[in-house]
């Protein structure tokens, strides 16, 4: 956890608010994030499993470059949009955001929480879109930014762990191999329906973190 500022419990409690809201398919909670993940590759082939024995495999691995997991995901409805990009640009995390919009085109606006990392804003929708489709995407969100050094108040963070654990789980040495694992595991977790039950709230902050609270105050 990072400095605990007054912007700090600001920015966290309007996150911890949404969290409390119950679901609204009008004003959807959105929790986007994004992940670099290491493309690794065996040197030697693995030795395939057999009754009685694991499979095999050398401890020489090779490297492949990277590429980047997006992951938006609507915790209430167990939604999520899961896309495996090459890099991570403003342009890529504009079209992404275009992609959601789309999926919500009936709700009247977006709660999006996110990090504040430089790529995400809609100041990247103008360096994609004219500027008229840039303003019109941008209108459609509203934008919560958890604190920094604070990612675990995203619940997108939640969704990628379960990713890493379910299915990046073992070296996948090229992106198309990687793109494949990673879809399928997507619409596995959207067939199960699989949601996020948020506990920590607002009165839970106050508590846990009330010296912090009364020092700003002082």
């Amino acid at each position: 956890m990072g400095q605990i500022t007054s912007a700090f419990l600001w920015h966290m409690e309007e996150v911890l608010d949404i969290y409390e809201q119950g679901y609204d398919p009008q004003r959807p909670v959105i929790c986007f994030d994004e992940r670099p993940a290491q493309l690794i590759g065996d040197v030697v082939m693995p030795i395939p499993m057999k009754p009685g024995k694991v499979q095999r495999q050398d401890y020489h691995y090779k490297r492949n470059g990277t590429c980047c997991v997006m992951i938006a995901i609507e915790p209430l409805a167990g939604k999520r949009i899961v896309e495996v990009k090459e890099r991570r640009t403003k342009k890529d995390y504009a079209l992404f955001m275009k992609r959601v919009e789309k999926m919500y085109q009936k709700a009247k606006k977006i709660i999006l929480v996110q990090d504040n990392l430089n790529t995400h804003n809609p100041s990247s929708f103008y360096e994609t879109f004219s500027p008229k489709e840039a303003f019109a995407l941008s209108q459609r969100f509203q934008v919560a930014y958890t604190p920094k050094k604070a990612s675990w108040l995203n619940m997108a963070e939640i969704e990628l762990s379960v990713l890493s654990k379910q299915c990046l789980d073992r070296r996948i040495g090229d992106i198309r191999t990687f793109s494949k694992e990673v879809y399928a595991w997507t619409g596995q977790r959207d067939r199960q329906k699989a949601t996020v039950s948020w506990q920590f709230t607002k009165n839970d902050a106050r508590e846990k973190l009330s010296k912090h609270y009364l020092t700003i105050r002082n």
